[in-house]
């Protein structure tokens, strides 16, 4: 059975390529069971496996390095004549955003840099939060990458995609009988 044609659009494809190569086993500590270790990072690779292919992120990007922090959030909307894509970036400002399209791909990347100082009597506090992102997302055939708009209003970006008729399946009413 091809459970593919069960998965929705998978907008992450080109990001996944982009990211590093899942690290290799680590060496057990002492005391641990070398094949109960062996199994259980057998057992997180399937997950993250099955989390991809559904266009999850994988456990790994959710975990594990301190790159995925700045990693802003999204959410995409299938609407009859378009797609719209929200990405939350708070503390970023509208001109450290950029948008792109590469060959079918919407790419996305900023930078945050964010200050905060306060002085006092007899002491001195400067907190800083430095670091930049990038998000890519494939475009399905039935965007029409040409009409591509977007505004930015409250640290929430919007990416309005249009649909384009042709490509959208015929949709018929199949009569019960």
């Amino acid at each position: 059975m091809n459970l593919q044609k069960f998965t929705p659009w998978n907008w992450f494809k080109s990001e996944r390529a982009d990211a590093p190569a899942p690290s290799s086993l680590t060496e057990p500590r002492r005391g641990e069971i070398t094949p109960l270790l062996g199994m259980h990072q057998e057992l997180d690779r399937w997950m993250d496996n099955v989390m991809r292919q559904f266009g999850m992120p994988s456990l790994e990007s959710r975990f594990g390095d301190m790159p995925g922090l700045l990693r802003p959030q999204l959410d995409i909307a299938e609407r009859e004549s378009e797609y719209l894509i929200s990405i939350e970036v708070p503390g970023v400002e509208e001109k450290d955003i950029k948008l792109a399209l590469d060959d079918h791909r919407l790419v996305i990347e900023g930078e945050k840099r964010q200050e905060s100082r306060t002085e006092e009597d007899h002491f001195s506090r400067v907190e800083r939060s430095y670091g930049s992102f990038r998000r890519v997302l494939d475009l399905p055939a039935d965007a029409r990458a040409e009409e591509i708009s977007a505004s930015f209003a409250n640290g929430v970006l919007t990416v309005q995609v249009p649909r384009s008729a042709e490509a959208k399946p015929p949709r018929r009413d199949i009569p019960i009988q």
